[in-house]
Formats: C-alpha cells, sequence, structure tokens
C-alpha cells in the first residue's frame, strides 16, 4: 500500500510537479485573499471577526499595510502565517497591481521549496522507516509531541490576547 499523496508524484517530471504545485498555491493563496477582500466589513459581524479581534492578526494586517507585497511574498517561506498574510492583504484591500506580483514569486517559491525539501524529508522518513521503522514512529511523535508543547506554550503566553476580546463581547 502506498503512502499517499506523495506517490501521486512518483515518475512525475521535476518541472510538471513545480508547475503543479505552483498552481494549486496560487489558487488557495488568492482564494483566501479574496475572501478576504469580499468579506470586509461584512466580516466583523461574524466569527471572523474573533480572529480579526487578536493582536497578532492585527500585527500582520499591520506588516500587510506598511511593508505590502515583500511581506505577502515571503510569507510563503512560514507554515501558517502565509494564510493569515493573504487573509490581511485582502481585508486590507491590498491593490492587485501590488498583490499579484508577490503572490506569484511567493508561490514560485513555494512551489520550488515544497517540490524539493517537503518530498525528499518525507523520502528521507519513508527511508528510515523501511530500515527502522520503530525510529521514524519515534522521530514522528517527538515532533508532533515538541509541536504540541509549543502551541500550547504560545496559547498560554497569549492569553492577554483574550482579554481584549472578552471586553469586547462583553
Amino acid at each position: 500500500m502506498g503512502c499517499g499523496g506523495v506517490d501521486f508524484w512518483k515518475g512525475w517530471p521535476y518541472p510538471v510537479a513545480v508547475i503543479v504545485l505552483f498552481a494549486i498555491v496560487l489558487l488557495r493563496a488568492g482564494g483566501t485573499y479574496a475572501l478576504g477582500r469580499a468579506a470586509g466589513v461584512g466580516a466583523r459581524r461574524t466569527r471572523l471577526a474573533r480572529l480579526m479581534a487578536r493582536r497578532g492578526f492585527a500585527r500582520v494586517q499591520d506588516l500587510v499595510a506598511r511593508w505590502g507585497a515583500p511581506v505577502v511574498a515571503l510569507s510563503f517561506l512560514t507554515v501558517g502565517v502565509q494564510t493569515l498574510v493573504n487573509l490581511a492583504a485582502g481585508l486590507t484591500r491590498m491593490p492587485l497591481r501590488r498583490y499579484v506580483p508577490a503572490l506569484v514569486i511567493g508561490s514560485i517559491i513555494w512551489a520550488f521549496l515544497y517540490a524539493t525539501v517537503g518530498f525528499v524529508t518525507f523520502t528521507a522518513w519513508r527511508q528510515l522507516y523501511a530500515i527502522s521503522p520503530v525510529a521514524a514512529v519515534t522521530g514522528l511523535i517527538a515532533l508532533l509531541v515538541a509541536l504540541t508543547a509549543y502551541v500550547l506554550w504560545q496559547l498560554r503566553h497569549r492569553s492577554a490576547d483574550s482579554e481584549p476580546l472578552a471586553e469586547a463581547a462583553g
């Protein structure tokens, strides 16, 4: 039995894989921007308002407003932040003439990274699993525990972010 998504790419020429990944991220990130742009003022009356009320999101909006296109392009080097940046770019109505070039550059960066580092990392893990399933699973569990601990630590230290939200709701 195969390992899902990565086997899908097996045998594909590298340039084709990069182009397909580019198209995927271009549509996903562009869709996030479009969602933010369409939501605009109306989003403040939905569940999205809770996200928008957080200081972290306000910082992302400030970054996008101040630095614009470079922030959008560089956000593709991160995990998780790129979605917030694209949403913030839409909510702040970043002009398309600045957003689209940043989106294209960021999508190219992401496609190359995913097609190389992402696939290489997964292939290395599969090879480790073939040699020692215990070591591969233990390493994966350790990574997940570390990630969970980091997220929990972040949530505890950002409890102050929820206070303004509670005051606004009350």
